[in-house]
């Protein structure tokens, strides 16, 4: 049986190594130039991802049959990552424009600063700055290739302040956007946001999903798991509040590590346990807290509109609570209705998955900590 579980925490271990396709970030400022308009564009991009073509279905980087052709760009240094840019987007008009009901708008590229890549675990984030000159009308859409993958749009002006936001996945062009006073859709943003955090758990978040995974199987017993999930929530609400408002600001580098042993401790402790102890909901509220500041540095990555600030938190929340509910519906459908009345479940299904959660909870705490 331990074998058994050593091999499928190898297979889990190949994936967990690879890179997250994070959605590209564009911030789009608008420019009034007398009865025309200018505008500047700041693209936060993983250009390794673009330049190998892995396609935006893919979760992550080894997904992706050119996932070898990615690790290649990931070594390069700054220049020769351009160059490669360069070389496969010469028409760079032909991915990324605006839009009028008369005109399109072609991109000038100002600047591309690539980073020296200093550790390749971590995604390199390079900056693209393109400029739109002489827009003719107030209402334009923006175009972005949808082989880029998803991409998270904010547009703002000096005069108007934020005017849109919007996620763009598939269609590869944004709905129309109007260059007046903000009137930024309730409704549209709290939707928005609501899908970030039902993804960031499904099915993006594994580290999340292995957790809650961990304390579904602790008991059979539906209010020990209706407590633990409670208690988890509260807890990582309040951090993901004052994480996001700098109330609390700790390192990922060493919040990562911690959520990583999280994992571990609850699996190990599955192993040991099988009933509810107030030793227990101490941690899975200790551990809720630092999975709540992992949540919170998603939303400060992404960014949220202030007018609409509060409600993206409360979404974004929501999402994540309803990506946690579709991880016990799956572990219930999947793992307790078919076995749980048989009289092996605890020593053949609850514990060694419970084994194999730790070891991978513990290798990403090694991999996190030392390399």
């Amino acid at each position: 049986m331990f074998f058994k579980i050593f091999i499928l925490s190898l297979l889990f271990i190949t994936n967990i190594c690879a890179h997250e396709l994070r959605p590209t970030i564009a911030n789009l400022e608008i420019i009034k130039n007398e009865k025309k308009f200018n505008a500047n564009l700041s693209l936060r991009v993983n250009l390794e991802s673009i330049i190998a073509g892995i396609n935006p279905k893919h979760k992550n980087s080894k997904e992706s049959e050119q996932s070898d052709l990615y690790d290649d760009l990931r070594k390069l240094d700054p220049k020769q990552l351009l160059r490669e840019f360069e070389n496969k987007f010469k028409n760079i008009e032909n991915f990324i424009f605006l839009e009028t009901k008369k005109n399109k708008y072609n991109p000038i590229i100002n600047s591309i600063d690539v980073p020296q890549i200093e550790d390749l675990k971590l995604i390199r984030d390079s900056i693209i700055n393109i400029y739109f000159k002489d827009i003719e009308s107030d209402q334009f859409r923006f175009f972005w290739s949808e082989n880029f993958g998803p991409i998270i749009l904010r547009v703002n002006s000096m005069e108007f302040g934020e005017l849109h936001t919007e996620i763009i996945k598939n269609n590869g062009y944004s709905s129309n956007i109007t260059i007046e006073k903000n009137k930024n859709n309730f409704f549209k943003n709290f939707f928005n946001y609501l899908i970030l955090g039902y993804e960031h758990i499904l099915p993006k978040g594994l580290d999340h999903i292995l957790f809650v995974l961990a304390l579904f199987l602790l008991s059979s017993n539906f209010k020990t798991l209706i407590l633990q999930i409670s208690i988890f929530t509260i807890a990582h609400t309040i951090t993901l509040f004052l994480g996001v408002f700098n109330v609390i600001k700790i390192s990922s580098y060493i919040v990562e590590p911690i959520i990583a042993l999280s994992i571990a401790y609850v699996g190990i402790e599955n192993l040991f346990k099988n009933k509810l102890s107030k030793s227990r909901t101490i941690i899975v509220f200790l551990f809720g807290l630092l999975h709540g500041l992992g949540f919170a540095g998603v939303l400060n990555d992404i960014g949220v509109v202030k007018e609409l600030f509060v409600s993206s938190l409360i979404s974004f929340n929501i999402g994540v609570e309803l990506g946690q509910i579709s991880v016990i519906i799956l572990a219930y459908l999947f793992i307790k209705l078919p076995f749980y009345k048989m009289h092996w479940y605890s020593r053949k299904v609850t514990k060694p998955i419970s084994l194999l959660i730790s070891i991978v909870g513990l290798y990403w705490f090694f991999e996190r900590l030392f390399f």
